[in-house]
Formats: structure tokens, C-alpha cells, sequence
């Protein structure tokens, strides 16, 4: 296969994987979201999303990336935070979690390489894919952390005291 044409069966490989796995994704059902697996725990080394921001500066990049989570029917545009109210935050901390399932799909998509073309081939498609979909994960990882901390803290305050308004929600009459 020539260099051109390889370059297109790729791409569209790619373009095809990345949509067909997050429709996929998007089917799951939303109560296999709300709460974090293996892969999807943050570590302590996360620090409520502040080692990203300031290893990574993930703040300052992070919103000229696109945003694909309101493509499907059903699926939630991730880029700002519409309500806070309780319920609409865990949503939006399950929406990152299928978010970031889906890039981890596509970085292993990358290795599917290896059983199809030239081991050198493979390698840059894999390189391709940890390159271009890491920063997704990173991203959904430092904004899940940043969630639950104001959903752990406005838990915590409610607790203590009943009496006190959920910060989580907005005051009446703003």
C-alpha cells in the first residue's frame, strides 16, 4: 500500500474507531457511571485536580480542546457546568468518567495497529494515539476531582448542618 493511501486507511480507522466508540459509550447506562472503577479512581497523587494544574497547566488549555459529549442523543456537552445542583454535578462527574472511558478506548485502539501493518507503523500509531487522546483523559481527570471535592464538601457541610444551604446550589433570588 502506498504511503497516500496508507494514510487515508488510517485516518479513517481512526475517525471511525473514535465515533463508533463513543456512540458505544454513550449506550452505557448512566448507573454503571456513578462511581469510579479501577481505571477511572483518581489517586492521591491528584490532589483534587491540583497537581494538573499546576504540572500541567491543564486550566489554561483545557477549554481549546474540543468537546464532543453532546454529539449522541442523550450525551452531555462537558464544557461548562449548567446547573449546581447536586444532581446535575454527580451527572456531570458520571459524564466525565464515559468520557474518559471512551479515550482510553481509543489510546488502546492504537496497539490494534500491530496486528495489521509493519511493526514501525505500529509503533507511531500508538504513539498517535496516546498524543492525541491523553490530553482528553487529563482533562476529564482533573475535572472529576474538582467535582468531587464541591460534591464532598457541600456533603460534609449538610451534615454538620442541616440548617445551612447546599453551597452546591445557587441562593434563592440571585
Amino acid at each position: 500500500m502506498s504511503a497516500g493511501v496508507s494514510v487515508l486507511v488510517f485516518s479513517a480507522a481512526w475517525a471511525g474507531f473514535g465515533f463508533a466508540s463513543g456512540w458505544l459509550v454513550n449506550q452505557v447506562p448512566l448507573r454503571w457511571l456513578d462511581h469510579d472503577g479501577r481505571l477511572t479512581r483518581l489517586r492521591a497523587f491528584e490532589e483534587r485536580g491540583r497537581w494538573y494544574d499546576r504540572n500541567l497547566r491543564v486550566r489554561w488549555w483545557k477549554d481549546r480542546v474540543p468537546e464532543a459529549g453532546g454529539w449522541f442523543r442523550g450525551g452531555v456537552a462537558k464544557d461548562r457546568i449548567r446547573s449546581f445542583r447536586t444532581e446535575d454535578l454527580e451527572r456531570l462527574t458520571a459524564e466525565t468518567r464515559r468520557a474518559e472511558w471512551v479515550h482510553w478506548a481509543n489510546v488502546g485502539f492504537g496497539f490494534t495497529f500491530a496486528a495489521w501493518t509493519e511493526p514501525l507503523v505500529a509503533a507511531v500509531m500508538v504513539v498517535f494515539g496516546v498524543v492525541t487522546h491523553l490530553p482528553f483523559v487529563i482533562i476529564q481527570r482533573y475535572n472529576r476531582a474538582r467535582l468531587l471535592y464541591v460534591l464532598t464538601t457541600a456533603s460534609r457541610r449538610a451534615q454538620s448542618d442541616p440548617a445551612q444551604p447546599d453551597p452546591a446550589q445557587p441562593a434563592v433570588g440571585s
